[in-house]
């Protein structure tokens, strides 16, 4: 290790024997014969990080993101490779890792403390600003096992940064909770990296890598498909996780003898189909349809909601004032403008079609979930889940 570097991983490797039952381990255990399967997650993985830097792990679930930071924070051991580290490093990994689940919260602030190396007295003088940080009110004396997902996520919070880390290690355990202690969490870590430490991120949330972290690896089964630059690095994950996906295929109707198929959907950009659209610009929803028998009073509409099935934006041709009419049998594009104000990120496309007059009784089609998109937004002046066009500021003197 460098002067310069608190934590340098030379050729680490980790793999996970799997028994099809609990007798399989035990007539290997008398036997000495091998009764088990043995997966690799974790490949020969070498990189450093230096004092004050960032580091996003970026992959798909399996990819080796997880035991990879479990290997770091010694909760797992390799099979062989090092770790070496020169300042304490604690985090969030899985939700109630340390808990006994019937002891106070209280009392597994004691417990936790101590396993990520806190001694008694320190635990004992930082005990009422993890309590007050937490937030769990009267709840800290009940046992663990009452506390939903976001309580735990709470205290397991407050214990791991009041115990002074010079590298703080955040896996996907902040998605629950919470917004309000989400949003706190979080400008938390951005005092923590202002003053000069270090954090190790693991997020789905391309947006959140790219605002917090400058270097990025890009792991794929347990070994690095890329590392460089978090942008970068987002892009490259970002193309490689549109090209692996299915493409969408004609929908299956939730109402087959209605007389209306709804055969496909995509998006249509800068005169081309496009899976990734450019935030701000217009595009074009087409949707096609293959009718059987004339039909009119009809309403198409369409809804936008984000990773959490959230309804960003929705409308239809009945709130748009445009008659639906199909006078004969055949196919037919019903093709909707939209410039997608979206801050980058994956959306889910919701499509229906229904009685323009009875929205929830006379419905033809419904899909929820019909497709994903990608938006990027190449604006370098905004964060956020929206754009919204902008002028440079005014400044002005009374």
């Amino acid at each position: 290790m460098t002067s310069s570097e608190i934590l340098c991983v030379k050729g680490l490797h980790k793999s996970f024997r799997y028994y099809a039952s609990p007798l399989s381990r035990l007539r290997e255990a008398l036997t000495g014969k091998s009764c088990h399967q043995t997966e690799k997650v974790i490949d020969d993985i070498s990189f450093s990080l230096e004092r004050g830097e960032t580091l996003a792990f970026l992959g798909q679930n399996g990819a080796g993101k997880s035991t990879l930071l479990k290997l770091i924070t010694g909760i797992l051991l390799p099979d062989s490779g090092t770790v070496q580290k020169n300042i304490r490093i604690t985090g969030l990994l899985e939700l109630g890792t340390g808990f006994d689940p019937n002891l106070s919260g209280r009392e597994n602030i004691f417990i936790n403390g101590q396993l990520i190396g806190m001694d008694h007295a320190e635990i004992e003088g930082k005990l009422d600003a993890i309590m007050a940080f937490a937030e769990l009110g009267e709840h800290i004396h009940q046992p663990v096992r009452t506390y939903s997902s976001g309580m735990v996520m709470r205290l397991g919070f407050a214990i791991a940064i009041h115990a002074d880390p010079g590298c703080f290690v955040v896996d996907e355990a902040l998605s629950v909770g919470d917004i309000r202690f989400q949003q706190k969490c979080l400008a938390f870590l951005r005092q923590f990296q202002a003053d000069g430490g270090s954090l190790l991120f693991v997020s789905h949330d391309l947006a959140q890598v790219k605002n917090m972290c400058k270097r990025a690896i890009i792991l794929d089964k347990g070994k690095i498909a890329y590392e460089g630059t978090a942008q970068e690095a987002c892009n490259r994950f970002q193309a490689f996780m549109l090209e692996s996906a299915p493409q969408p295929q004609a929908a299956t109707p939730h109402f087959p003898d209605a007389g209306i198929r709804l055969n496909n959907a995509w998006w249509w950009q800068a005169d081309q189909p496009a899976t990734q659209l450019i935030s701000g610009q217009w595009a074009e929803l087409r949707v096609e349809l293959t009718v059987e028998s004339p039909r009119e009073n009809l309403a198409l509409g369409f809804m936008i909601r984000d990773r959490l099935n959230i309804d960003l934006f929705g409308t239809n041709t009945s709130l748009q004032q445009i008659p639906l009419v199909f006078p004969a049998p055949g196919r037919y594009t019903v093709a909707f403008p939209v410039k997608p104000n979206l801050g980058p990120g994956e959306y889910v496309l919701f499509l229906a079609l229904h009685d323009q007059d009875n929205f929830e009784q006379n419905v033809q089609f419904w899909e929820q979930s019909f497709m994903a998109f990608q938006v990027s937004a190449p604006h370098r002046n905004s964060v956020g889940a929206v754009y919204c066009e902008t002028r440079p500021p005014i400044v002005s003197k009374e």
